[in-house]
């Protein structure tokens, strides 16, 4: 029902009017640049068509997404802001959605890099998934990097088994696995399973 890819890009003409899970809706016009987060509908706007360069959706576009009752193999990612709730009570809310959000766009950047699909934020992380085991342990040491530079710890955990791919998510006990690795996992640590 929703688009689940992250859209990161500039607008060369036309208008764009998008609405996203949580019911926000933003106009799109010719010379902005735009993040449209997974979980979004959208629409032109008028006569004119909306053209676009789109930097991180398009690597992934149309691929499938929902899944056919079989299960794929992949290497997952979990990461997890350490302290999360004592910091966000300390630095109070609105400078916890500032730094939240710098913190998505650096994770979001170092996910494209490595080429990893992001499937969901978990609130202070991400759950991405990678066809390379390799890329998914670079992607997460990138993420702890990126989120040290703001003065925040992550932690990381990886785990390769088989998944099932459906609209807006996974499932599987390897997805259940790689939330436990990342568990254990201390602040700036990148911890990863045996089998990965």
């Amino acid at each position: 029902d929703l688009c689940m890819y992250h859209h990161l890009g500039y607008c060369l003409t036309g208008r764009l009017e998008c609405i996203l899970e949580d019911g926000t809706s933003l106009v799109i016009s010719e010379g902005e640049a735009f993040e449209i987060p997974p979980g979004h509908d959208a629409w032109v706007i008028g006569d004119e068509p909306w053209i676009t360069v789109d930097f991180a959706g398009m690597r992934s576009f149309a691929r499938p997404i929902v899944g056919t009752g079989e299960r794929i193999l992949s290497t997952i990612l979990f990461t997890d802001i350490v302290d999360s709730t004592a910091m966000a009570v300390r630095i109070g809310d609105s400078a916890w959605r500032e730094l939240l959000s710098r913190h998505n766009e650096k994770g979001r950047y170092e996910l494209d890099r490595f080429r990893g699909r992001e499937i969901d934020t978990t609130g202070d992380g991400f759950l991405a998934l990678f066809d390379s085991s390799e890329r998914a342990v670079r992607a997460a040491a990138g993420i702890c990097l990126a989120a040290r530079d703001l003065g925040i710890e992550v932690r990381a955990g990886v785990h390769t088994g088989e998944v099932e791919l459906v609209p807006g998510n996974v499932r599987g006990v390897a997805v259940h696995m790689a939330a436990r690795v990342m568990a254990l996992a201390g602040p700036g640590e990148v911890l990863i399973s045996g089998t990965t």
